[in-house]
């Protein structure tokens, strides 16, 4: 649909997006890496949600969008679409990504140690109003530790299996050609598990929040415990023709596992790309949420994924401002034809006993 029945047509559409893009002024090569370099975690969330890596690409979607992330995250899965796939990438396992931050709110003293890593969630949220009175606020420099973390961890859920704390479950193999994929297979139910994972990976933020934490506060089905959470830096080996694994660089991925604390320990799981640690908790929820006897609507699987996809959720949401001019006019001569029957049926028995006062007259 289109503003074409409007006074101007499509002169006024056209003057409608140029004052849209006037407000924004230029884009320019600065400025698109002033949002990359200064926006980083607003940048892995688009990247997560769009299902597309390319930190430049998503700072020029923002730039382009004026900061309107849905706007972004359209933009880039509309750019991901015309673009070949080329090959598939090797398998990553937990213990070949280069680990930033590892933490477990399970155990105290974990295989490895904890890794704070970068994070604001033991400091003061405190607003630097000194910039704008001109003063740059310079951060602290990070002091190096002695002994510097190992790269590589090997997982935490390992290492309970050991302990017989976790059942374990048979490894499976997979073909590259036989992997679904989301982006181009519709998304049918009963999900299966790699489709409900690639589902919760791209999914919206702030419904997949707003989901999670009902099924932590609100139905209080699954109280989770995150038992691993990592920020971290995933290889992407591929594959040559001729049979050589090379790399292709890293990508930045966000993991965790809860575990839940009822009957025996279960765990829900999730991962996507860029930095994003609410996000994976909410959805590793949800998905432990998922496995339960008679999930409570907020964790029905079908409910879930189709309620957290942000493309298509925010597109029927501001499809309303498009017109509906004939839909509307015909439920507004529909409400005019039953207001019309009512009063017709409320004046028709006074009116009929006017008319026998009448009779009753003239008879007299």
């Amino acid at each position: 649909m289109a503003y074409v029945a409007t006074r101007g047509g499509e002169y006024a559409i056209e003057q409608a997006e140029r004052l849209f893009r006037s407000d924004l002024g230029p884009i320019t090569r600065g400025r698109v890496e002033a949002v990359r370099t200064g926006l980083p975690y607003l940048i892995d969330r688009v990247m997560g949600e769009a299902s597309l890596y390319e930190p430049d690409l998503a700072a020029l979607a923002l730039a382009q969008a004026g900061g309107d992330l849905y706007e972004a995250i359209l933009l880039l899965r509309a750019y991901r679409t015309t673009q070949p796939r080329i090959a598939v990438a090797e398998p990553v396992g937990q213990t070949d990504l280069f680990t930033v931050r590892r933490i477990s709110a399970a155990f105290k003293d974990i295989p490895g140690g904890q890794i704070l890593g970068p994070t604001l969630d033991y400091s003061h949220r405190l607003l630097q109003v000194d910039v704008l009175k001109g003063e740059d606020y310079v951060p602290e420099p990070v002091i190096p530790a002695a002994k510097p973390a190992p790269a590589t961890q090997l997982s935490l859920t390992s290492w309970q299996k050991a302990q017989g704390l976790i059942p374990e479950h048979p490894a499976q193999s997979v073909a590259p050609d036989d992997i679904p994929d989301l982006t181009r297979e519709p998304l049918l139910f009963p999900a299966t598990r790699a489709h409900k994972l690639q589902s919760l990976a791209r999914s919206d933020t702030g419904g997949t929040l707003a989901l999670g934490y009902a099924t932590m506060r609100g139905y209080s089905s699954v109280h989770p415990t995150v038992n691993e959470l990592r920020l971290a830096e995933a290889p992407v080996r591929m594959r040559h023709p001729c049979g050589t694994v090379f790399s292709a660089g890293r990508v930045r991925v966000s993991q965790t596992e809860v575990i839940s604390k009822a009957r025996e320990l279960e765990l829900g799981f999730s991962a996507t790309f860029g930095w994003n640690e609410v996000k994976v908790i909410a959805a590793a929820t949800l998905d432990l949420a998922s496995t339960q006897p008679n999930p409570h609507p907020a964790a029905n699987e079908e409910f879930v994924l189709y309620h957290t996809e942000p493309v298509e959720s925010s597109g029927f949401c501001i499809h309303f401002k498009l017109p509906h001019y004939v839909t509307f006019q015909s439920s507004l001569d529909a409400l005019r034809r039953v207001k019309a029957d009512r009063s017709a049926a409320t004046t028709k028995p006074a009116d009929d006993e006017k008319l026998a006062a009448r009779q009753e007259e003239v008879a007299l």
